[in-house]
Protein backbone atom coordinates (compact mmCIF):
# COMPACT_ATOMS: atom_id res chain seq x y z
CA UNK A 1 0.00 0.00 0.00
CA UNK A 2 1.41 3.35 -0.91
CA UNK A 3 2.35 5.40 2.02
CA UNK A 4 0.09 8.49 2.55
CA UNK A 5 2.56 11.04 3.09
CA UNK A 6 4.01 10.12 -0.76
CA UNK A 7 0.13 11.35 -1.92
CA UNK A 8 -0.66 14.00 -0.01
CA UNK A 9 1.58 15.84 1.63
CA UNK A 10 1.11 17.93 5.29
CA UNK A 11 3.31 19.88 7.27
CA UNK A 12 4.12 17.49 9.98
CA UNK A 13 5.71 20.17 12.40
CA UNK A 14 2.37 20.97 13.66
CA UNK A 15 3.36 22.38 17.26
CA UNK A 16 0.88 19.89 18.96
CA UNK A 17 3.29 17.59 18.23
CA UNK A 18 5.77 18.67 20.68
CA UNK A 19 5.51 16.64 23.58
CA UNK A 20 2.77 14.67 22.29
CA UNK A 21 2.33 11.14 23.21
CA UNK A 22 0.46 7.88 22.38
CA UNK A 23 -1.41 6.23 25.38
CA UNK A 24 -0.46 2.73 25.70
CA UNK A 25 -3.28 0.39 24.31
CA UNK A 26 -5.87 -1.57 25.97
CA UNK A 27 -5.55 -4.46 27.54
CA UNK A 28 -6.30 -7.40 24.66
CA UNK A 29 -9.71 -8.85 24.60
CA UNK A 30 -10.56 -12.28 24.54
CA UNK A 31 -11.89 -14.07 20.71
CA UNK A 32 -15.76 -14.92 21.03
CA UNK A 33 -15.97 -17.28 17.71
CA UNK A 34 -19.08 -18.38 18.47
CA UNK A 35 -20.64 -14.89 18.63
CA UNK A 36 -18.52 -13.62 15.71
CA UNK A 37 -19.91 -16.52 13.55
CA UNK A 38 -23.55 -16.05 14.17
CA UNK A 39 -23.13 -12.28 13.66
CA UNK A 40 -21.62 -13.10 10.38
CA UNK A 41 -24.52 -15.44 8.94
CA UNK A 42 -26.91 -13.29 10.32
CA UNK A 43 -25.05 -10.14 8.61
CA UNK A 44 -25.04 -12.46 5.40
CA UNK A 45 -28.89 -13.05 6.14
CA UNK A 46 -29.61 -9.14 6.26
CA UNK A 47 -26.73 -6.96 4.55
CA UNK A 48 -28.01 -3.81 5.25
CA UNK A 49 -28.20 -4.81 8.88
CA UNK A 50 -25.04 -3.02 9.67
CA UNK A 51 -25.27 -3.48 14.04
CA UNK A 52 -24.14 -7.27 12.72
CA UNK A 53 -20.98 -6.17 11.37
CA UNK A 54 -20.08 -3.88 14.31
CA UNK A 55 -21.07 -6.92 16.71
CA UNK A 56 -19.10 -9.12 14.72
CA UNK A 57 -15.74 -7.03 15.19
CA UNK A 58 -16.52 -6.30 18.76
CA UNK A 59 -16.35 -9.94 18.82
CA UNK A 60 -13.24 -10.61 17.32
CA UNK A 61 -11.28 -8.25 19.99
CA UNK A 62 -9.29 -4.86 19.67
CA UNK A 63 -6.15 -6.56 17.75
CA UNK A 64 -6.54 -5.13 14.29
CA UNK A 65 -8.10 -1.86 15.18
CA UNK A 66 -4.82 -1.19 17.28
CA UNK A 67 -3.00 -2.34 14.32
CA UNK A 68 -4.01 0.34 12.52
CA UNK A 69 -3.86 2.71 14.86
CA UNK A 70 -0.37 2.38 15.53
CA UNK A 71 0.27 2.47 11.83
CA UNK A 72 -1.36 5.87 11.42
CA UNK A 73 0.41 7.03 14.56
CA UNK A 74 3.93 5.65 13.28
CA UNK A 75 3.36 8.64 10.33
CA UNK A 76 4.18 12.06 10.21
CA UNK A 77 1.23 13.04 8.59
CA UNK A 78 -1.25 10.81 10.86
CA UNK A 79 0.86 11.66 14.10
CA UNK A 80 -0.35 15.23 13.12
CA UNK A 81 -4.03 14.50 12.83
CA UNK A 82 -4.00 12.03 16.11
CA UNK A 83 -1.73 15.47 17.58
CA UNK A 84 -4.88 17.90 16.53
CA UNK A 85 -7.82 16.15 16.04
CA UNK A 86 -9.97 17.76 13.75
CA UNK A 87 -13.75 17.01 13.87
CA UNK A 88 -14.37 15.15 10.80
CA UNK A 89 -18.14 15.06 11.76
CA UNK A 90 -18.19 18.91 12.16
CA UNK A 91 -16.66 19.33 8.51
CA UNK A 92 -19.11 16.69 7.13
CA UNK A 93 -21.95 17.35 9.14
CA UNK A 94 -22.08 21.40 7.72
CA UNK A 95 -24.85 20.99 4.86
CA UNK A 96 -24.53 24.84 4.18
CA UNK A 97 -20.78 24.62 3.66
CA UNK A 98 -20.47 21.83 1.55
CA UNK A 99 -23.56 23.15 -0.74
CA UNK A 100 -21.40 25.99 -1.42
CA UNK A 101 -17.92 24.12 -2.63
CA UNK A 102 -17.17 23.96 -6.34
CA UNK A 103 -18.97 22.04 -9.12
CA UNK A 104 -17.24 18.81 -8.77
CA UNK A 105 -15.52 19.47 -5.84
CA UNK A 106 -15.12 16.07 -3.35
CA UNK A 107 -17.61 17.67 -0.37
CA UNK A 108 -19.99 18.24 -3.08
CA UNK A 109 -20.05 14.71 -4.05
CA UNK A 110 -20.31 13.84 -0.57
CA UNK A 111 -23.10 16.04 -0.10
CA UNK A 112 -25.20 14.42 -3.50
CA UNK A 113 -23.99 10.89 -2.18
CA UNK A 114 -25.93 12.03 1.50
CA UNK A 115 -28.80 13.26 -0.36
CA UNK A 116 -29.01 10.10 -3.17
CA UNK A 117 -28.91 7.52 -0.02
CA UNK A 118 -30.81 9.29 2.69
CA UNK A 119 -27.98 9.08 5.17
CA UNK A 120 -27.07 11.55 7.96
CA UNK A 121 -22.95 12.03 8.18
CA UNK A 122 -23.07 10.81 11.43
CA UNK A 123 -26.11 7.81 11.51
CA UNK A 124 -23.38 5.26 11.52
CA UNK A 125 -21.33 6.94 14.25
CA UNK A 126 -24.49 6.74 16.23
CA UNK A 127 -25.20 3.68 15.51
CA UNK A 128 -21.86 2.14 16.55
CA UNK A 129 -21.70 4.44 20.15
CA UNK A 130 -24.76 2.73 21.16
CA UNK A 131 -23.15 -0.89 20.47
CA UNK A 132 -19.67 0.10 21.97
CA UNK A 133 -21.75 1.39 25.28
CA UNK A 134 -23.74 -2.52 25.34
CA UNK A 135 -20.43 -4.10 25.14
CA UNK A 136 -19.03 -1.99 27.79
CA UNK A 137 -21.56 -2.89 30.09
CA UNK A 138 -22.18 -6.51 29.09
CA UNK A 139 -19.29 -7.82 28.30
CA UNK A 140 -16.97 -5.69 29.45
CA UNK A 141 -15.24 -4.32 26.96
CA UNK A 142 -12.78 -1.51 28.02
CA UNK A 143 -13.72 2.55 27.17
CA UNK A 144 -11.00 3.66 24.79
CA UNK A 145 -9.18 6.57 25.83
CA UNK A 146 -9.93 9.98 23.97
CA UNK A 147 -7.00 9.35 21.31
CA UNK A 148 -7.96 5.89 20.38
CA UNK A 149 -11.78 6.92 20.94
CA UNK A 150 -11.21 10.12 18.13
CA UNK A 151 -9.59 7.17 15.72
CA UNK A 152 -12.05 5.05 16.11
CA UNK A 153 -14.79 7.81 14.81
CA UNK A 154 -12.89 8.66 12.32
CA UNK A 155 -12.50 6.05 11.08
CA UNK A 156 -16.08 5.45 10.79
CA UNK A 157 -16.96 8.56 9.54
CA UNK A 158 -14.75 7.79 6.11
CA UNK A 159 -16.28 4.72 5.13
CA UNK A 160 -18.92 7.11 3.23
CA UNK A 161 -16.15 9.18 1.59
CA UNK A 162 -14.28 5.68 0.47
CA UNK A 163 -17.78 5.40 -1.25
CA UNK A 164 -17.53 8.57 -3.14
CA UNK A 165 -13.87 8.03 -3.95
CA UNK A 166 -14.77 4.54 -5.09
CA UNK A 167 -18.45 5.02 -7.10
CA UNK A 168 -18.93 1.58 -5.03
CA UNK A 169 -22.43 1.61 -4.44
CA UNK A 170 -24.30 1.12 -1.33
CA UNK A 171 -26.26 -1.71 -2.30
CA UNK A 172 -25.18 -5.54 -1.72
CA UNK A 173 -22.64 -5.64 -4.55
CA UNK A 174 -21.20 -2.45 -3.79
CA UNK A 175 -21.17 -2.70 -0.05
CA UNK A 176 -19.22 -6.33 -0.87
CA UNK A 177 -17.04 -4.35 -3.11
CA UNK A 178 -15.92 -2.00 -0.91
CA UNK A 179 -15.15 -4.51 2.22
CA UNK A 180 -12.31 -5.68 -0.81
CA UNK A 181 -11.03 -2.15 -0.95
CA UNK A 182 -10.90 -1.44 2.88
CA UNK A 183 -9.52 -4.81 3.53
CA UNK A 184 -6.50 -3.87 1.46
CA UNK A 185 -6.53 -0.31 3.63
CA UNK A 186 -6.98 -1.93 7.05
CA UNK A 187 -6.40 -5.62 7.14
CA UNK A 188 -6.90 -7.89 9.91
CA UNK A 189 -9.11 -10.96 10.61
CA UNK A 190 -12.45 -9.25 11.10
CA UNK A 191 -12.22 -7.27 7.78
CA UNK A 192 -11.06 -10.65 5.94
CA UNK A 193 -13.71 -12.58 7.07
CA UNK A 194 -16.14 -10.39 6.34
CA UNK A 195 -15.02 -9.49 2.76
CA UNK A 196 -14.56 -13.69 2.14
CA UNK A 197 -18.15 -14.03 3.28
CA UNK A 198 -19.57 -11.03 0.97
CA UNK A 199 -17.99 -11.77 -2.00
CA UNK A 200 -18.78 -15.24 -1.94
CA UNK A 201 -22.45 -14.38 -1.25
CA UNK A 202 -22.81 -12.17 -3.56
CA UNK A 203 -20.88 -14.98 -5.86
CA UNK A 204 -23.37 -17.17 -4.90
CA UNK A 205 -26.47 -15.64 -6.06
CA UNK A 206 -25.15 -13.19 -8.42
CA UNK A 207 -21.82 -14.60 -10.30
CA UNK A 208 -19.07 -16.15 -10.25
CA UNK A 209 -17.31 -13.72 -12.31
CA UNK A 210 -17.78 -11.19 -9.30
CA UNK A 211 -15.09 -12.93 -7.26
CA UNK A 212 -12.32 -11.32 -10.24
CA UNK A 213 -14.23 -7.98 -10.04
CA UNK A 214 -13.72 -8.09 -6.31
CA UNK A 215 -10.59 -8.94 -6.17
CA UNK A 216 -9.98 -5.72 -8.49
CA UNK A 217 -11.31 -3.80 -5.75
CA UNK A 218 -8.66 -5.05 -3.19
CA UNK A 219 -5.67 -4.39 -5.72
CA UNK A 220 -7.50 -0.67 -5.89
CA UNK A 221 -7.04 -0.75 -2.07
CA UNK A 222 -3.88 -2.06 -2.19
CA UNK A 223 -2.48 0.76 -4.38
CA UNK A 224 -3.83 3.77 -2.35
CA UNK A 225 -2.51 5.63 0.04
CA UNK A 226 -3.68 5.16 3.90
CA UNK A 227 -6.88 7.08 3.12
CA UNK A 228 -7.92 6.91 7.14
CA UNK A 229 -4.69 9.27 7.52
CA UNK A 230 -5.94 11.76 4.83
CA UNK A 231 -6.27 15.68 6.29
CA UNK A 232 -10.12 14.86 4.98
CA UNK A 233 -10.99 18.36 5.74
CA UNK A 234 -8.73 20.12 3.87
CA UNK A 235 -9.73 17.67 0.27
CA UNK A 236 -13.28 18.13 0.85
CA UNK A 237 -13.07 21.44 -1.24
CA UNK A 238 -10.61 20.34 -4.11
CA UNK A 239 -12.21 18.22 -7.17
CA UNK A 240 -12.92 14.81 -6.67
CA UNK A 241 -11.05 13.74 -9.46
CA UNK A 242 -7.88 15.56 -7.80
CA UNK A 243 -8.45 14.26 -4.49
CA UNK A 244 -9.03 10.32 -6.13
CA UNK A 245 -5.24 11.35 -8.20
CA UNK A 246 -3.84 12.72 -4.62
CA UNK A 247 -5.02 9.69 -2.78
CA UNK A 248 -3.94 7.22 -5.67
CA UNK A 249 -7.40 6.10 -5.67
CA UNK A 250 -7.47 4.94 -9.23
CA UNK A 251 -10.43 5.51 -11.85
CA UNK A 252 -13.23 3.27 -11.90
CA UNK A 253 -12.79 3.13 -15.40
CA UNK A 254 -8.94 1.47 -15.00
CA UNK A 255 -9.81 -0.79 -11.99
CA UNK A 256 -13.46 -2.02 -13.81
CA UNK A 257 -13.49 -1.77 -17.20
CA UNK A 258 -16.68 -3.49 -17.21
CA UNK A 259 -17.87 -0.83 -15.32
CA UNK A 260 -19.08 -0.81 -11.88
CA UNK A 261 -21.59 -3.78 -10.52
CA UNK A 262 -24.67 -3.00 -8.52
CA UNK A 263 -28.16 -4.47 -7.48
CA UNK A 264 -28.94 -5.83 -4.96
CA UNK A 265 -29.61 -9.92 -3.71
CA UNK A 266 -33.22 -9.71 -3.30
CA UNK A 267 -34.00 -12.94 -2.92
CA UNK A 268 -32.51 -15.24 -0.44
CA UNK A 269 -34.54 -18.40 0.74
CA UNK A 270 -34.90 -20.09 -2.80
CA UNK A 271 -31.34 -21.37 -3.50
Amino acid sequence: MTDANSSVSRNSTSPRTAGFEIPPPPPPQPLRWRRALRELRALLAAPDATEHAIHFMYALGSGDYERNFQRVAASAQGRTLLAERPSLLAALSDRGALAHMPDGSLGRAYLEYLERNGFEPGGLLQLEHRIQARWERDEGTPRLDPLRDWFRDRSILAHDLFHVLTDYGTDDLGEATLLAFSLAQFGGRAQALLTVGAALDCARYWSWRFLAYDFRAWQRGRRAASLVALPWEELLPLRLDSVRRLAGVVDADEAHPEGILRGRIVDRTTS
